[in-house]
């Protein structure tokens, strides 16, 4: 949108929403001629990136009335020879002819030449090299048990699943309260979860939990199991690791029918370096989609990084949004790494301090040219859809319309916030700042949208810690059932509530939680591997201790479910939040939206029994929740019967406020009556 004019010149909205970028305006121009300048060049005129984005209606496999078609885009390679369990794997006997734009091509004649779960590679020849490899688009991949080898599959079954969802919308104007989730250690017992176990067990917890949008990780192809999907071989193939393609629709289906969004954490930041697997190197040569020397290499992840400058990348890529979403009904994505993709180092040890930082040489201006392209895609397909970036750098315009001059997504995930906590989780509680707890809960650029959240999976991986467990540490073995006294427990118990509800209410409009976080669940994530003697003991969620009313994870539970009913039934995400008292020596931190008030006690010891709050104006409020309720393994300090009515104060007399019970490390929130 540009609506004013300095001489000549039209002014991007960015640039009016946030003043402090005016001495960038050039940094923001370039973004944007190079943002019209590269969909030119894709779409000429009258074409969208709808039109563009299908690579996967071409290339690969589609069977016809007369046969097969089998397509790949190999721009280097010198031969491609389809081989396969329905050929007895002839290397020879099945070439592929090279067409336009390194196409190449092959048809099967009959429609029984490939047979539904037909095991397929393509051997693909490059200066004098040969190797067989999976095919780019490959819908399904599965791997020899024995052998451990990877290969394509035919998926072609005789009846085709049957979506009911057509009626399902996202309505953008609630805010999204999202389970982060993991189909293979979302079950219980000691071994790899399915979509169908999800179906079954975790689409009705979700539900009854109250969240309204699950984040499904892990779904796209990784040989890789411990990688927890972060190292993507097949972009177009959904993980055979839990189950088969109709199973994960059935999961969609299923949840779009009970009112659940399901979006997909996509990883476009970058590729597993495997050959054999993945999309390395597949024509021979590595610039073929990645950056070559180190620019394409991530040296912390041990990965390939993709070129956004070229156009074929971009289709591929583009293609696979509209993949998912086309073929399996996904409703928006969370975008891994975002900060990787849109710096050269990759955000790596860069404080992010000053604008300077995200407007220089290091910047990876074809990056976020795609990004934008990617936006402006989900939007074409799924004008309800979302979109969320995972960027810790606080990209400005990162969550802006790309006609303001934004990259165009609809939320970022506040990641500071868990730093946060994992930091004033290392002070003495006596040294908690409230100021500084209030400033980086609260703060957000201009008409940001926040995803908040106090952990989620990254937090809970093996190496880190939970908030709780860095609480409680080893007394959560012992001490956990509710007739047991420790103080340990009970400190983090308390705090585990407080701080869920001070995050999820101060100005975020989103929240995010990782299954099991919200009971508290006591062990760390640790994938089977050589180091663990292959275990799944630590790669499960122990759904019973949630379940279990003996328990204090029960109470937790409970808790967790009653805050996030509260603030979506009472409207309470997003907003501006009006400071009332931020007191570092109290430990309080207390402030107001619109008809509520929040107050939190962080101190470890004092209670106030005459807590003054000035509201400036004649009325009536009643507690309905607190953190200390019994039903949440509190005391039952705060009573909900009590009406607070307003009155000149006794420290300040020329105010009018109301006078409240706090006791020591309490959240609650009060609702105007009258």
């Amino acid at each position: 949108m540009k609506d004013k004019t300095f001489g000549n010149e039209e002014v991007l909205k960015i640039l009016e929403i946030d003043p402090w970028l005016s001495s960038h305006k050039s940094d923001i121009d370039l973004r944007m001629s190079r943002y019209r300048e590269v969909k030119k060049a894709l779409l000429g005129d009258g074409k969208t990136f709808n039109d563009f984005a299908n690579g996967h209606h071409f290339f690969g496999f589609h069977k016809t009335q007369d046969g097969w078609y089998y397509r790949e885009w190999a721009p280097a390679a010198e031969a491609l020879y389809l081989i396969g369990d329905f050929n007895g794997w002839n290397r020879g006997s099945h070439p592929l002819e090279k067409k336009e734009g390194g196409v190449w091509e092959i048809f099967l004649p009959g429609t029984d030449s490939l047979q539904h779960g037909s095991l397929v590679k393509v051997n693909v020849h490059h200066n004098g090299v040969m190797r067989d490899r999976i095919p780019l688009y490959i819908k399904r991949v599965i791997q020899n048990k024995k052998t451990n080898d990877f290969s394509g599959m035919i998926w072609d079954p005789k009846e085709q699943f049957n979506w009911t969802d057509g009626d399902f919308k996202i309505d953008r104007n609630k805010p999204p309260f999202i389970y982060e989730t993991h189909i293979g250690m979302a079950q219980e017992r000691e071994g790899i979860g399915t979509y169908k176990e999800f179906e079954d067990n975790l689409l009705p917890r979700v539900k009854k939990l109250g969240y309204n949008t699950i984040q499904i990780m892990a779904i796209m192809e990784h040989p890789y199991y411990a990688s927890f999907g972060y190292h993507v071989s097949n972009y177009f193939a959904a993980s055979s690791w839990f189950g088969i393609p109709e199973e994960l629709k059935s999961m969609i289906n299923k949840a779009h029918e009970i009112g659940l969004t399901v979006l997909m954490d996509i990883v476009q930041s970058h590729a597993v370096k495997n050959i054999s697997e993945g999309i390395n190197e597949f024509d021979g040569t590595v610039q073929q989609f990645f950056h070559e020397g180190a620019r394409g290499t991530h040296s912390t992840w041990d990965s390939k990084l993709f070129n956004y400058g070229k156009h074929e990348v971009i289709h591929f890529l583009l293609s696979n949004i509209k993949f998912w979403m086309e073929e399996y009904h996904f409703d928006g994505f969370r975008f891994d790494g975002v900060t990787s993709m849109i710096y050269n180092d990759h955000g790596l040890g860069t404080a992010f301090d000053s604008y300077d930082k995200y407007f220089s040489m290091n910047t990876d201006l074809d990056a976020l040219t795609y990004l934008q392209f990617a936006n402006e895609l989900i939007r074409e397909m799924r004008p309800d859809a979302l979109s969320i970036a995972e960027d810790m750098s606080g990209m400005p315009g990162m969550c802006l319309p790309i006609e303001y001059g934004g990259i165009g997504f609809d939320y970022r995930l506040a990641m500071g916030m868990p730093d946060f906590w994992v930091k004033t989780l290392k002070m003495k509680d006596d040294d908690w700042d409230m100021s500084s707890m209030f400033h980086e809960l609260s703060t957000t650029r201009y008409m940001e949208k926040r995803v908040g959240y106090v952990e989620s999976h990254d937090q809970a991986l093996v190496g880190d810690k939970t908030l709780i467990f860095r609480m409680a540490d080893k007394e959560m073995y012992w001490n956990m059932n509710k007739s047991s006294q420790n103080l340990a427990i009970d400190r983090a118990i308390a705090l585990h509530k407080m701080a869920r509800l001070i995050t999820i209410s101060l100005g975020s409009e989103g929240y995010l939680n990782f299954m099991g976080n919200e009971f508290g669940h006591p062990e760390w994530i640790d994938f089977p591997r050589e180091g663990n003697g292959w275990s799944f003991k630590h790669c499960r969620r122990q759904w019973n201790l949630a379940d279990s009313e003996y328990l204090r994870y029960f109470d937790l539970n409970q808790f967790d479910i009653a805050m996030i009913h509260m603030m979506s039934g009472e409207g309470l995400m997003g907003g501006v939040p009006q400071p009332l008292d931020i007191d570092n020596l109290k430990k309080v931190i207390s402030f107001r939206k619109d008809d509520h008030i929040f107050i939190f006690n962080f101190h470890p010891t004092d209670s106030y029994t005459e807590y003054e709050l000035p509201i400036h104006e004649d009325s009536s409020w009643k507690v309905i929740l607190d953190t200390d309720e019994q039903l949440f393994g509190g005391q039952g300090r705060i009573s909900h019967d009590v009406t607070f009515e307003s009155h000149k104060l006794k420290v300040n007399p020329e105010y009018t406020g109301i006078t409240v019970y706090s006791p020591s490390r309490t959240g609650m929130l009060l609702k105007r009556v009258r």
